[in-house]
């Protein structure tokens, strides 16, 4: 049956939700609501188009090497992270450290992609999570430092309960926070409008990095703002639109006319 509602949020994470299918069926029967929209989830469900749409921006990615089931040879030196290509919530992820690792972990990403994203793993990096949204300004949370050990994985992320503390904000510079808003503000342009977003950066070298744009970030990261609330709200007030084109095919008369047709 119809259900009435003032707005919908879309939640679901990985496959339909953040990979465009949900997107495209609420903008086709045009339902409210707060998410990415079909461009969006495609550039930041594949993790090699964030990179280029990254690029584009201005904003550094770190190096990577995309493989395939039928295209398997590494020139990147170990240790590096391998990723199966369209995925989230770190599933399927490996630190490979030596070759006897290697296989396994090919396996395991091929079992849920048949393209792999490979990058090196850089130990002891500096990880910032920023998320936000634009309603007519941007509307930040505060910066977050993730605590974890050598890779955050599926269990740490949503299964481990035990969490109780308050998250703090990152106790760095006014000018890496400066840097890594502004990576922020790039990386959500116009492309991510209706959306509320996490962006995770890595800093090296003080420099900042994309590492990977949430676009359904868990829990919404409500835990990161001081009033989620007023937020949310305030970015369902002012949702974009369906750009509707008016088409008049004036030029196509004009050429007819002068044709005598």
């Amino acid at each position: 049956k119809k259900i009435k509602f003032d707005t919908m949020i879309n939640l679901v994470h990985g496959a339909d939700g953040e990979d465009g299918k949900l997107a495209g069926m609420l903008e086709f029967f045009g339902v409210n609501f707060i998410g990415p929209r079909v461009e969006a989830c495609a550039i930041s469900f594949s993790k090699l188009l964030t990179k280029h749409y990254a690029k584009e921006l201005g904003v550094k990615t770190v190096d990577y090497q995309l493989i395939s089931q039928k295209e398997q040879k590494i020139t990147i030196q170990y240790p590096f992270i391998l990723k199966p290509l369209r995925l989230g919530s770190s599933i399927g992820v490996s630190i490979v450290k030596s070759e006897k690792e290697l296989d396994y972990a090919l396996d395991e990403a091929f079992e849920f992609d048949n393209e792999v994203l490979i990058e090196p793993y850089i130990s002891n990096v500096k990880e910032y999570n920023v998320a936000g949204m634009k309603a007519k300004e941007f509307e930040l949370s505060i910066i977050e430092e993730p605590i974890k050990e050598e890779l955050l994985d599926f269990d740490k992320k949503y299964l481990d309960f035990s969490r109780t503390s308050k998250v703090s904000e990152a106790k760095i510079s006014p000018k890496l926070k400066e840097k890594l808003v502004d990576s922020f503000k790039k990386i959500y342009n116009t492309t991510f409008e209706g959306a509320l977003i996490r962006c995770d950066f890595f800093v090296i070298n003080d420099e900042v990095y994309l590492n990977e744009i949430n676009p359904i970030p868990g829990s919404m990261s409500n835990y990161l703002f001081d009033d989620f609330d007023k937020t949310i709200k305030t970015l369902a007030s002012k949702l974009p639109r369906f750009r509707h084109i008016a088409i008049s095919y004036n030029y196509l008369h004009s050429i007819t006319a002068a044709k005598g047709k």
